[in-house]
């Protein structure tokens, strides 16, 4: 029996960060489906259709204009049809403010984008072995921020 694909949506509003993310998903051996949106608005949009699918995954950038990734953050976990999406937020921030105010907001998982394109596959294919293990309602801080071992 064949697998049905894993619907992964990126919202990002840095064109090549999009581009580099779908070309890593189509390097690993997991059979995906990958949209991308531009922005925060654009994000919530699409959510809020009631003809989409939801995905099985969200990769949300924080610093986006317009609408920041930590506003659709509060929105999605506010939102009766939305709060249970897993969200991996998928910033170049490292910073350790705004890993806790995710993790605050209910973020699943933290990715600080890597910097080259077989650290993002690795890091990728990680996000997705793991991602059953994030679901769980109590969130335990010391697995949020996703780092290859």
């Amino acid at each position: 029996m064949e697998s049905k694909p894993l619907h992964i949506l990126l919202a990002d509003d840095d064109e090549a960060d999009r581009l580099i993310f779908t070309d890593a998903f189509s390097e690993l051996d997991i059979k995906t489906i990958v949209h991308t949106v531009n922005d925060g608005d654009e994000l919530m949009e699409w959510l809020n259709k009631e003809s989409v699918k939801l995905p099985h995954m969200l990769f949300l950038d924080l610093n986006m204009p317009r609408v920041s990734g930590l506003q659709c953050l509060k929105e999605i976990r506010g939102n009766e049809k939305l709060k249970k999406l897993l969200i991996a937020i998928y910033s170049t921030s490292d910073n350790e403010k705004d890993m806790e105010e995710t993790f605050l907001n209910g973020a699943n998982i933290y990715i600080v984008k890597p910097p080259d394109f077989n650290t993002l596959k690795k890091m990728l294919r990680k996000a997705v072995d793991k991602a059953h293990l994030y679901q769980d309602d109590t969130l335990d801080r010391n697995n949020f921020f996703l780092k290859l071992d």
